[in-house]
């Protein structure tokens, strides 16, 4: 007997001393790769995340720990991580609300949404977690609350996240509803946060003293938010630790591969993406079509005019938001408004519906969505309209300006394409050309000429061997007709067509 009882406990050492340093092993090359999520959750950072946890997962990073320190952002785009990473299986994913000089020390709103989306949640001392009810700006600039259809959206959303990665429902439902009151009980000797409604259900089915009252944690009509030390209390978070050193010896000794951080190319994304830059890229691309319409051939403004919706719409499409629709639609828009100028005259119904398929085009290259489903998707598409409306409306004005100055002052012609002799101011109030001959403004009533671009209603005429700024009284007058000065008024040379005068 003893002579079998000796192979079998060598036997069984060997195997826990092989198992153990296994063990070990697995622990020293567990790796961590880190993700900042600092700042305004904007669609940028849905990119951003999506790319380094996907470098992540083909360096067979063991942990991807998210660092949150943000207020907040989009909801849509808060829904898009959190979504994209609950699909991470081939790593666990952490969140860790981190605290340091430079942090502000918060997950709240969608920091919140991100952090309970992750298999485990750690905290550093002096940081809070909460408030995540999906709120609207008003048009007075505060703040204020969605409508149910919205809040009950986010609310099946941050429940089917707690269930999926073991936190507390509970808390996720009073985060981000108002209505839910929740309860510190014991329940067999065990704390536990309980809904007023699943506390009700237990008393009826469990006589007291199996379940205790301790105390309300988060009364109706308030939204919850959690310290560090609340959170481990509660289940909420794994434990407090306040460095990455404490952090990976909590992951078992993991290391760090890699330390992600947004590039120049993210940060300029972000900034192309914002909606005063865009607002102003629509005002320049529209500004430079009208000038480039104005000036024979194709030129600088053709150019600027075609960066600038580049710049627009490949911004929007590196973040996933521009489809073939967009495209379909811009280029059908600025079809009817060649249309409307080269074909038509005047302005009407292909005009009209040009600059509303334009606009069209730019709000929805600013979403991810077509049709609005939920209030946020409401107010983000009239965020949108209007950056869009601002920037046609400021094209107009602009355009305006251009067509009744621009003859006066030849502030474009170093950018268009000319045919006239430069000309300077002579001291008898006339205009004199290169050679010294006085051009007389008010001596060319009554002259004919030809105009050399097509008048709409500004444009070129040469009278008299000398070519002119000049415009008419609405009309339209191809490239090549004879044309006759009606009148001079100021500096303003207004011409019709031969034989209408």
């Amino acid at each position: 007997m003893r002579k079998l009882i000796v192979p079998l406990l060598f036997f069984a050492l060997v195997s826990l001393s092989g198992q153990e340093a296994a063990d070990a092993g697995k622990a020293q090359n567990d790796i961590a790769w880190i993700i900042p999520i600092q700042g305004d959750i904007e669609p940028s950072m849905v990119t951003f995340v999506r790319r380094e946890a996907q470098k992540a997962l083909e360096q067979n990073a063991s942990y991807i720990v998210f660092e949150i320190d943000t207020f907040g952002g989009r909801v849509d785009s808060a829904l898009q991580i959190t979504s994209f990473i609950m699909s991470l299986d081939n790593a666990q994913t952490i969140a860790w609300v981190r605290n340091s000089e430079s942090s502000m020390g918060v997950s709240w709103s969608a920091g919140a949404l991100i952090a309970l989306s992750c298999r485990k949640i750690y905290m550093a001392e002096g940081t809070s977690m909460g408030a995540a009810a999906p709120v609207t700006v008003g048009s007075d600039g505060r703040t204020e609350g969605t409508g149910e259809k919205t809040v009950a959206a986010v609310r099946s959303q941050i429940a089917a996240l707690a269930e999926k990665n073991n936190h507390p429902v509970g808390i996720a439902l009073a985060m981000v509803d108002y209505d839910v009151e929740l309860w510190e009980t014991e329940l067999d000797g065990a704390t536990r946060l309980l809904t007023l409604q699943e506390l009700e259900r237990l008393e009826k089915s469990e006589p007291p003293p199996a379940i205790k009252r301790v105390g309300v944690i988060n009364p109706a009509g308030k939204l919850l938010s959690l310290t560090a030390g609340e959170a481990f209390r509660y289940g909420l978070s794994e434990g407090l630790v306040n460095n990455r050193e404490e952090l990976l010896a909590s992951l078992g000794g993991a290391r760090v591969l890699h330390e992600s951080s947004p590039s120049f190319s993210d940060s300029l994304i972000a900034f192309l993406v914002s909606g005063p830059v865009q607002g102003l890229l629509i005002l320049i691309g529209l500004v430079m079509i009208f000038l480039e319409i104005q000036s024979p051939g194709f030129g600088i403004p053709g150019t600027a005019a075609i960066i600038a919706f580049l710049l627009v719409f490949g911004s929007s499409f590196l973040l996933g938001r521009v489809d073939s629709l967009e495209i379909i639609l811009f280029i059908l828009g600025v079809g009817l408004l060649a249309v409307e100028i080269f074909i038509l005259p005047g302005f009407g119904v292909a005009g009209i519906s040009g600059i509303i398929l334009i606009g069209l085009s730019l709000v929805l290259s600013m979403q991810d969505f077509i049709i609005p489903q939920f209030e946020w998707q409401w107010a983000l598409m009239g965020r949108n309209a209007m950056v869009v409306t601002l920037g046609l409306f400021l094209a107009i004005v602009g355009i305006a300006v251009i067509a009744l100055l621009g003859p006066k002052t030849h502030l474009f012609d170093p950018i268009m394409l000319k045919t006239q002799i430069s000309q300077r101011a002579s001291e008898g109030g006339g205009w004199t050309d290169e050679g010294g001959v006085e051009s007389d403004y008010q001596n060319l009533e009554g002259r004919a000429g030809r105009a050399v671009t097509m008048l709409r209603p500004s444009g070129k005429a040469e009278i008299d061997g000398v070519v002119y700024m000049v415009e008419t009284d609405g009309v339209f007058v191809e490239a090549g007709a004879p044309v006759t000065v009606q009148r001079i008024s100021g500096n303003r040379i207004v011409v019709d067509a031969a034989g209408n005068v």
